[in-house]
């Protein structure tokens, strides 16, 4: 593909799709087809075949096949993977989802044989420890031992469940880890839809194992440039998470002097980063996605005081959970420190994406309690009412908020009124609107990112993730995107996260260990 035929493919993307929700995309592997006379030959054994006439049944089989080959018979288990994996992708939804259920369900762990070894490993043990004559003797100490690790080994072996091997030679398939990247995510959609115990422990067995093959040894840390294939950077397009890019002269300038983009590869999927994160160089940290994404022109790199990162994106859906974005950071630090010695700073300009959805819950719930206090005819003076009130507003912004709405307010509280504005973004048409809810909206979207949790840690999963990693909450900064999915999101608010070198393992130990956030004292 050309950088002309790129061109063309953007422009026809943004005109043909503009409703398409961002990161939303089946996930697919380039494969030839199967071959039609097999695929014929089982076109009428399910009634739940799809239209290409694969079903499920088929794609069991095919499963079932590979999995009942013993170990070392490659060309018949590979020959059945290929099948499994053209098969599955076919499969519509449900097809998927009966086929997962079999998998959890049918090649579990094998529970009466664990309980037949581990009737006989405590008999043996009874026996071991009830003879004199045999602890007097060395040589049977060395056999009833050699006894004990034979049958330890056989419980490890029987408590695996069965289609661990399965998802092993999948592994070692071409283009298996891309599948089973995406068996995972089709998981954690049906899991999402019902929390069946056998998925969710499919799903666990699964993400460990992903874990183990996508140790940072295994990855492989490259720099996007605008050199690179027409192909890679069309993915750079369509994965773009944070910051959608708008065209063909603002990918350019993303991977451009004063910028950087790096990425994640596997070898295992050539072509296609699985993470990648986006870099601008600045003389300081920004506080608007606006001047990262439209100053012009940039700094030169020699006089840059911050790596600013602002776009963080994951690729495969089936990697939820995985926290390759650590290790990238790090290894990102560590090159720019080489590459560009006059950074000092490295901090983030990141979204706050739960802030809109947190504030409009809290409001809501405080309207119903307002409204069930009236309707019992009980006092609101300090001492009285619902324990579970709150003053989500100080008065002075509960006044301000009153004035400068200019519609009836009769019988209206603050609360009401800007629970009202905040669920369309008109209110950012409004200078007087937007002058009214800039400090309660700024002061409690510090109260999310500093006070807010759950499970003891951070509610906003983007906070959660740089506060893990070590870095402190440092500044918030208003209207810093005026995006309309910044204006759902967050009000427009974004947030600067700062990695203090010095002190990220130090920061990131007190959060894991007692959940503690760090925050400049600016926001506390």
């Amino acid at each position: 593909m050309s950088k002309k035929s790129l061109a063309i493919l953007m422009r026809a993307r943004m005109r043909g799709a503009p409703n398409e929700p961002h990161g939303h995309r089946p996930q697919q592997i380039s494969r030839s087809a199967p071959n039609p006379s097999r695929v014929s030959d089982r076109s009428h054994s399910s009634n739940l075949a799809d239209s290409n006439g694969i079903s499920a049944k088929d794609v069991k089989e095919w499963m079932q096949a590979s999995i009942s080959i013993p170990a070392g018979s490659r060309d018949p288990a590979d020959a059945y993977l290929e099948e499994f994996s053209q098969g599955y992708l076919m499969l519509s939804q449900e097809g998927r989802r009966e086929l997962l259920l079999a998998l959890s369900r049918d090649y579990d762990v094998n529970r009466a044989r664990v309980r037949e070894l581990m009737r006989q490993y405590l008999s043996l043990e009874l026996s071991h420890g009830a003879t004199d004559d045999q602890q007097s003797s060395g040589l049977d100490d060395d056999g009833a031992l050699s006894t004990f690790y034979r049958m330890e080994r056989n419980l490890r072996d029987a408590l695996k469940p069965m289609y661990a091997e399965f998802f092993e030679r999948l592994n070692a398939h071409p283009g298996g880890l891309k599948l089973l990247a995406i068996l995972r995510a089709d998981l954690l959609v049906f899991l999402g839809e019902e929390n069946l115990p056998s998925l969710r422990a499919l799903d666990s067995y699964l993400k460990e194992k992903l874990i183990t093959w996508l140790s940072p040894a295994a990855l492989e840390l490259h720099q996007i440039t605008w050199d690179d294939s027409a192909s890679l950077l069309e993915k750079i397009v369509a994965y773009e998470a944070v910051h959608p890019i708008r065209n063909l002269i603002d990918l350019k300038r993303r991977l451009s002097v004063g910028r950087r983009c790096f990425g994640y590869f596997h070898p295992a999927i050539p072509g296609e980063p699985l993470i990648f994160i986006e870099v601008a160089l600045l003389k300081d940290v920004a506080c608007s996605i606006q001047e990262v994404l439209w100053d012009d022109p940039p700094i030169p790199e020699c006089e840059a005081r911050c790596a600013l990162f602002y776009s963080i994106s994951s690729t495969q859906p089936g990697l939820s959970g995985i926290n390759l974005g650590k290790f990238l950071l790090k290894r990102v630090i560590d090159m720019l420190r080489k590459d560009v010695p006059s950074i000092a700073i490295f901090a983030t300009l990141s979204p706050i994406p739960g802030f809109m959805q947190w504030l409009l819950s809290k409001l809501a719930s405080q309207i119903k309690l307002a409204e069930a206090e009236t309707e019992e005819a009980k006092l609101l003076d300090m001492g009285s009412g619902s324990a579970f009130r709150e003053s989500l507003l100080l008065q002075d912004e509960e006044k301000i908020i009153l004035e400068s709405f200019t519609e009836n307010v009769t019988g209206k509280s603050g609360i009401e009124i800007m629970h009202y504005l905040l669920q369309s973004s008109e209110w950012v048409k409004s200078e007087c609107l937007s002058a009214a809810l800039k400090p309660p909206l700024m002061r409690l979207c510090a109260r999310y990112l500093h006070k807010e949790k759950k499970r003891g840690k951070a509610l906003d999963a983007v906070a959660n993730f740089h506060l893990q990693n070590g870095a402190i909450v440092e500044r918030i900064n208003w209207m810093a995107d005026q995006s309309e999915k910044g204006i759902r999101q967050s009000g427009g608010i974004m947030v600067n996260y700062v990695y203090r070198l010095e002190e990220i393992d130090k920061n990131a130990q007190s959060y894991l260990s007692t959940g503690h956030i760090h925050a400049s004292p600016r926001l506390c």
